[in-house]
């Protein structure tokens, strides 16, 4: 059986997040690998281009568009595209159709594949919104005694992920990030889920790209600095640090978002460049000592991943994907609570010989994680559905 016509929807594919990230490397294994694939995503205009065996099908958000975090919009309008993305799928005609979140274009595509041309469908999960969404309502109501706050956040977070399931059931085959989410779609929805990871470009990460050697120990991060990555913590973790007497440190935090102004003020030695891309993104991962990763949300956390392939050995929570991805001693630690989170953190600051052992085993790690390992997956998904169709 030849592999699927695939008509793809994403809401996010030129933001700086990781479901833009692995839907950007999904269109170039495609195109790659010559495979027909349809695209329908965002863009600062309305066109339709082709690009080897992929065809874009871009579409512009208007005037009813909402601002869900910085970068990621949400169109309430954006059912008007319904006729050009629909004439374009039906001149493609796909074998399946592939969304990735309940998002407003991915709605076009399970409009298009449940209403208008009974298609298969596949919905990936890469977000956890209702993490996301009580960690945003837990800050917005501090002003409420915690007992009246918790009550309040515990039951918008399982209204969210009820909503969100609900979703997920309209699919007829499913991708998580993790083994944990894997298993939550499994016992929600009784269809079947596959493992979808994401891949690494080890070329442009590596150890390599150093180019600092001061003296001066670094903690990095990179990502959304945004409440729901409790980005908050790194106050905590300096002080912490400060107080055990570890060597000079000084962070190196990457990325954008409402906590950066905070983190500025707050934070004794810390440089925030903002958002960086390409090589300077891979110098600066070069140039970190320890990777810190206080997000309990994430549902994978390609940025920890970038990280060990740069040689930078990483502290993550136990909370969320990133846990999956560092080997517990080996390539990092999992720290199961914020003063667990200093204390590993301080003793890789302390210890010159474990931060260039665990390095060593975070590249050889992150060598066996390519993109199109991820994909090959994907597809596989996409034909035990077919075959049963």
């Amino acid at each position: 059986m030849p592999l699927p016509r695939v008509a793809f929807f994403t809401d996010t594919f030129d933001q700086i997040n990781g479901v833009a990230l692995t839907s950007r490397m999904f269109v170039e294994y495609a195109r790659r690998h010559e495979l027909p694939f349809l695209v329908i995503r965002q863009g600062d205009r309305t066109e339709v281009f082709e690009d080897g065996s992929v065809t874009h099908v871009q579409v512009a958000r208007g005037m009813f568009s909402v601002t869900l975090d910085k970068g990621l919009l949400y169109d309430a309008g954006m059912m008007r595209h319904l006729g050009l993305v629909g004439r374009e799928l039906r001149r493609f005609q796909p074998d399946l159709v592939h969304v990735v979140s309940p998002g407003d274009i991915s709605t076009l595509g399970v409009w298009l594949a449940k209403k208008e041309n009974a298609l298969p469908m596949a919905i990936s999960w890469h977000t956890n919104l209702h993490e996301f969404g009580a960690r945003r309502l837990d800050r917005t109501l501090a002003w409420l005694p915690d007992s009246v706050r918790g009550a309040m956040v515990r039951r918008t977070e399982a209204s969210i992920l009820a909503a969100c399931l609900r979703f997920y059931k309209l699919g007829d085959v499913l991708y998580a990030p993790n083994d944990e989410l894997v298993d939550l779609l499994e016992a929600s929805t009784g269809k079947p889920v596959y493992l979808m990871k994401r891949g690494i470009d080890t070329a442009m990460f590596r150890p390599e790209k150093r180019t600092v050697n001061d003296g001066i120990l670094r903690l990095g991060y990179v990502g959304r600095i945004t409440p729901e990555k409790s980005v908050r913590f790194l106050k905590k973790l300096e002080e912490g640090l400060l107080a055990a007497g570890v060597p000079p440190f000084r962070f190196l935090i990457v990325g954008d978002g409402r906590e950066r102004e905070w983190l500025r003020r707050e934070l004794r030695s810390a440089d925030l460049p903002g958002i960086r891309r390409g090589a300077d993104l891979a110098e600066d991962y070069a140039n970190m000592d320890v990777f810190v990763f206080p997000s309990r949300t994430d549902t994978f956390g390609n940025v920890v991943q970038e990280a060990l392939a740069s040689g930078v050995p990483a502290v993550v929570t136990d909370g969320g994907g990133p846990k999956f991805i560092v080997r517990e001693g080996k390539s990092g630690f999992v720290a199961s609570s914020e003063e667990h989170f200093v204390a590993l953190t301080a003793q890789l600051l302390r210890d010159a010989e474990l931060r260039s052992r665990m390095g060593a085993a975070a590249v050889k790690q992150a060598a066996g994680e390519s993109w199109d390992m991820v994909f090959r997956r994907v597809y596989d998904g996409y034909m035990s559905i077919l075959e049963t169709t």
